[in-house]
């Protein structure tokens, strides 16, 4: 089979290389026929449905016992219902045990093999599309990390601090998933954030009508703010606003390493359908 046509049943109906390559030999490589073979199978019915959006989900994470290392994890199904599905559910700890068995955020070997045939099956169950998102692993050699999961597994963090306690690293991934800072420390933000906050300080200084040195001071002072507002070392503690987790932390004789915080369905964009637009449509046509 030449690689354009694997290469085209693949796109138009989802499945592996090895499945695809099977069917287009069965069908003397014509893809009308093969797609019309896997359709008998069934196969088709996940495949079909792998072009929709899955923006639903769950995360989950798994702490290796005394926090010496840790992953986490997203899978996303189309709808809220199916994400509170006892066999997605299932799928979500297959997918979780099998990252904390290779330690990998390698989506093509966490989510492949059995996982795949797994997923495939899933699919043909539920009639959604399932995905397995994402995967970070965190690894703590002279430390310790903690976890924590919020709101029906929609939102899951992962702190790895150097020295302090599991329980520690537990409280402030709570702060995490709560607050959603954007860096641990004011030195981490990136230069180019910092960047178009200037800009916006700065065109909202522009008519003030103050001297430049002390429009630079605001500018400034705005800058001071966003950082701090935004860095989870200097933000108040959820539990204890008069202290910050900066503090915090080092009054139990430890430091933020690292966070990793995932919720379900960020980032991906969700297409809007206009259900009486597309009617009209038809009906024009």
């Amino acid at each position: 089979m030449s690689a354009a046509l694997v290469k085209e049943l693949r796109e138009r109906t989802g499945l592996g290389l090895l499945e695809c390559k099977k069917a287009l030999a069965a069908a003397g490589g014509d893809v009308e026929v093969a797609i019309e073979e896997l359709r008998k199978a069934s196969g088709m019915k996940a495949a079909k449905k792998a072009g929709r959006t899955a923006a639903d989900g769950v995360v989950a994470i798994r702490v290796a016992e005394g926090g010496a290392s840790a992953v986490i994890g997203e899978v996303n199904s189309e709808t809220d219902f199916v994400a509170r599905d006892d066999n997605f559910l299932a799928f979500v700890d297959a997918v979780m045990d099998r990252a904390e068995e290779l330690k990998t955020d390698d989506i093509t070997a966490v989510a492949g093999g059995d996982v795949e045939n797994a997923r495939q099956a899933l699919v043909q169950k539920i009639g959604e599309n399932i995905s397995v998102r994402r995967i970070a692993v965190l690894e703590a050699d002279n430390g310790v990390i903690g976890g924590y999961v919020h709101g029906n597994n929609r939102i899951a963090v992962l702190v790895q601090l150097e020295g302090g306690t599991e329980e520690l690293a537990k409280d402030v991934a709570m702060h995490v998933a709560a607050v959603n800072p954007a860096v641990v420390s004011p030195s981490d933000m990136p230069e180019e954030l910092l960047q178009k906050e200037r800009e916006i300080y700065t065109a909202q200084a522009a008519d003030s009508g103050k001297p430049p040195e002390i429009v630079e001071k605001m500018i400034e002072g705005r800058i001071g703010k966003y950082l701090k507002e935004n860095s989870l070392t200097e933000q108040p503690f959820v539990r204890d606003p008069d202290t910050s987790v900066g503090k915090l932390v080092k009054a139990a004789g430890a430091s933020v390493v690292v966070f990793t915080r995932f919720e379900v369905g960020e980032g991906i964009e969700v297409e809007k359908v206009d259900f009486a637009a597309e009617v009209a449509a038809q009906l024009g046509g």
